[in-house]
């Protein structure tokens, strides 16, 4: 049953049942999880459940991303617990409901940086995170999501694991989840069989009366997911310097690393469904949905990758699948708490076991050997600083660092420098490699000042001056030739390094001097430039 859905700017076919089926898996899969990271700073589970529904809503309708899933998340939950530090150090004996307001603020305020991302179109840099960082990034997620699970297999409330039947009765439904995920879709994909799984596993517990751990089990004592439609909720904080001082940069935060995790797995469900989502649009919708869920009562969240990989896995395609999600979610809060609560934890641990296995990068072992080196390193890196620390957005940015600086020391070791005499007499330089901050040395080191003829060429056919340190090095070296009493020319500048060097008359004087042979041969230009000279830089940009 395929029909036409159009949801605001977004038209494509639709299977409805698909959808529908795939965003009621979500909603079940989203209730433990929105409860475990509320629980991280210490807020009620609704505070979690509440952001999951707003966030779910409003990016689904919105967002640049169809079919991704977007909540409450562990990454943007554990800087709430430094904001409460904070607010406990600056107002020692501020009561739990005032540390509320000060988060919603926070993420009020996150919220508007998001849109601004969004408006100012800086969504796009994301595609300066290699595939390195990427597979890091992917593999470091799936093994949080897989070592988050394991809590499951402790008695609640100590350190110590299941024994006996508790924890053959654990391992056996929970394979029995995973079984069931694994081996449906070979006989039918006609229903999700994560939603299969976890309805055969809750119908055998509650029907059976299975003494196994249970979501309510979960949660703290007399708490419940019980709850109506969001509250509206002004933050009550002073709005002053001292107050901003306080939580802008915890805003900051939540904002960076909302925006890195969104749009990472954004980039990926692209890749998964091969179609492509717009950044800048997710950028908004994302800061739109923490608005709106700082003032309802949300902890605030961005994109799940967990989530999203459950939803795509199962078929879905459209905005249909989140919204689904979303509204179930909130249906499970307002009437079905009594039945989500009674959901057996090793069906959802089993759906979550098999998240992580397939959102794993399991090609990525195929790389060792065939990748350079500072690649394979970087992608080991940043999956142990994801899997050990949980910050995402250090982890990721650590990586483009890193990556970025072994590409520079690869290209400063490419700049070389072909030599000839002419039959006039004229050396020539042939410069091959960029001329950037990391190559300046050894272009330095190529001439041989002292040695050479009265008149040099050095021609940058094969090369190009790539910043303001490259136009220093250029200029150092046309000041000791002329020191030296000998000429220079400069061939083959390339557009951008003489706007660079226009860029730069500040710094340097640059003298121009007509080579009309040179000119017809290569480049029919119509402008013509004038010529001069300069004991400070006797610069001739032949060719103009």
């Amino acid at each position: 049953m395929k029909k036409y859905l159009n949801l605001f700017d977004f038209k494509q076919k639709v299977d409805y049942k698909t959808e529908i089926l795939s965003g009621l898996t979500v909603a079940l899969a989203l209730v433990p999880e929105a409860i475990a990271f509320a629980l991280i700073p210490g807020f009620s589970p609704l505070t979690g459940l509440y952001a999951a529904f707003i966030l779910c809503l409003v990016t689904a309708i919105f967002g640049g991303r169809p079919g991704m899933i977007s909540g409450a998340t562990g990454a943007v939950a554990v800087i709430f617990v430094g904001l409460i530090l904070e607010l406990k150090r600056n107002f020692p004996g501020i009561e739990p409901e005032t540390i509320l307001h000060y988060v919603f603020a926070t993420v009020i305020i996150a919220g508007i940086l998001q849109i601004l991302a969004g408006v100012l179109r800086l969504g796009k840099f994301i595609r300066l995170v290699p595939h390195p960082v990427m597979f890091g990034f992917v593999n470091g997620l799936a093994i949080i999501i897989f070592m988050a699970q394991f809590p499951n297999f402790y008695q609640q409330g100590t350190d110590s694991l299941l024994s006996g039947t508790s924890m053959m009765v654990m391992l056996g439904l929970t394979l029995l989840t995973m079984l069931i995920i694994w081996g449906l879709p070979k006989l039918t994909k006609t229903v999700p069989s994560s939603l299969v799984a976890i309805v055969v596993v809750s119908a055998i517990v509650i029907g059976f009366g299975v003494d196994t751990l249970t979501v309510a089990d979960t949660m703290g004592e007399g708490e419940t997911i019980k709850g109506g439609f969001p509250p509206l909720s002004i933050p009550q904080i002073p709005f002053t310097l001292e107050t901003f001082k306080i939580i802008f940069p915890y805003a900051a935060i939540v904002a960076g690393v909302g925006l890195i995790e969104s749009l990472l797995t954004l980039n990926i469900i692209d890749e998964i469904t091969d179609t492509r989502g717009s950044g800048n649009k997710e950028c908004v919708a994302q800061g739109s949905a923490n608005i709106l869920s700082g003032f309802l009562s949300g902890m605030g969240g961005c994109a799940m990758i967990g989530q999203s990989l459950i939803n795509t896995s199962s078929g879905a395609r459209a905005r249909l699948s989140g919204i689904t999600a979303a509204v179930m979610l909130l249906v499970f809060i307002m009437f079905g708490s009594s039945l989500i609560e009674r959901l057996p934890m090793a069906a959802l641990v089993g759906l979550m076991f098999m998240v992580a296995i397939g959102t794993f990068e399991w090609a990525s072992f195929k790389t060792f050997g065939k990748m350079p080196k500072s690649d394979v390193i970087v992608m080991v890196l940043v999956t142990l600083i994801t899997a050990i620390t949980h910050n995402l957005a250090v982890a990721v940015l650590l990586g483009v660092i890193i990556s970025a600086l072994a590409y520079s020391w690869e290209n400063a070791k490419r700049i070389r420098a072909r030599k000839h005499i002419d039959e006039n007499g004229v050396k020539h330089y042939e410069i091959y490699g960029p001329l950037f901050f990391g190559s300046t040395t050894l272009f330095s080191e190529k001439f041989e000042i002292q040695e050479d003829p009265e008149e040099i060429i050095i021609d940058f056919k094969e090369s190009r001056i790539a910043d303001m340190s490259g136009i220093e090095a250029l200029n150092k070296i046309t000041e000791r030739y002329d020191k030296a009493g000998k000429k220079v020319h400069l061939r083959h500048l390339s557009k951008d390094c003489i706007r660079l060097l226009k860029d730069a008359d500040d710094i340097i004087d640059v003298n121009v001097l007509e080579d009309p042979t040179y000119k017809v041969a290569v480049d029919k230009v119509e402008n013509k430039v004038e010529s001069g000279s300069s004991k400070k830089n006797p610069f001739n940009l032949w060719g103009l």
